[in-house]
């Protein structure tokens, strides 16, 4: 590698060298492309969505609720089933 000249290094720090870019995008490509990108993420979150709840709606079908036809919330969900948990180990530790 050689040395460069001062000139050419002031240029690169200053970012006027474009190594490996390539062409500069459109402002229309760039527009296409978040919106493209922000659609997916949108997609994927509405999946991970439905997903969490399809596991809270089978976590809430195995606790025992009274009444039955309340639903519980996530939190009171993930709550009373920390503490059914809890209750039936102590009743094992107890036997």
């Amino acid at each position: 590698r050689t040395a460069l000249a001062p000139r050419e290094t002031a240029a690169r720090r200053k970012g006027k060298s474009r190594r490996g870019r390539g062409k500069a995008r459109s402002e229309g490509l760039l527009s296409k492309q978040k919106r493209s990108r922000r659609m997916k993420a949108n997609d994927r979150e509405r999946n991970r969505m439905h997903h969490l709840n399809s596991a809270l709606d089978a976590l809430r079908s195995v606790l025992p609720t009274f009444p039955d036809d309340a639903k519980l919330t996530k939190i009171e969900t993930l709550r009373f089933a920390h503490n059914y948990i809890w209750a039936l180990t102590q009743s094992l530790r107890l036997a």
